[in-house]
This record gives C-alpha cells, structure tokens and sequence, in this order.
C-alpha cells in the first residue's frame, strides 16, 4: 500500500457566521497551515483531528490502494485529492497525495 502525505493547506474562518450561529465555544481547531501528517496503509495518523479524519478517510483508503483519478481529472496530480473537513465555521483545506 502507499503512504499518503496530508497537508493542511488553508485554514478559513467565517466571523459572521460564527456570530450568527455558533454558540460560543471554548475550544476550537488545532491544526497549523504547513501541517502535515502521513498516513500509512490507509490509516489515520497520530495527532490527525478525527472530524478531519472522517471527512477525508475514503480518499486517503483510495490514494493508498493506489486509486485516484478522482472524478474524471479534477486534480493535475491524479495521486491526489484536495479535501476540506466538515467545520462550516472554521473549515481546513488538506491536499492528500502519495508519496513513496
């Protein structure tokens, strides 16, 4: 199986609809841009958030079997993937890609 990098690559954040809709909350997302973590045989890697995790778990299973080619050519890198976890408030962009 291949080990796949996973990059956080943008972390956004949405004030006004935080201040809409959010209740307040202590804590919120750890994860740095420049982050990485790799994945190796498909699974999650130590210190990964597991909301991250679920929103991207059948891509990395994929890259790691050695499928991709998402959706008919969406990434130039066809060992790739371009995945955002599901915070509406504060969502991170991660680029998963094989590596060797």
């Amino acid at each position: 199986m291949n080990n796949v990098r996973i990059t956080a690559i943008r972390k956004a954040s949405y004030p006004d609809l935080i201040a809409q809709y959010e209740n307040p909350i202590e804590h919120t997302c750890d994860v740095q841009e420049g982050q990485q973590w790799i994945s190796v045989d498909g699974k999650c890697p130590e210190g990964m958030c597991p909301e991250a995790w679920k929103s991207m778990r059948e891509f990395v299973e994929a890259l790691a079997r050695g499928e991709g080619n998402f959706f008919d050519g969406w990434m130039k890198n066809p060992l790739s993937a371009m995945i955002s976890c599901n915070d509406g408030f504060r969502p991170v962009s991660f680029y998963l890609e094989v590596v060797e």
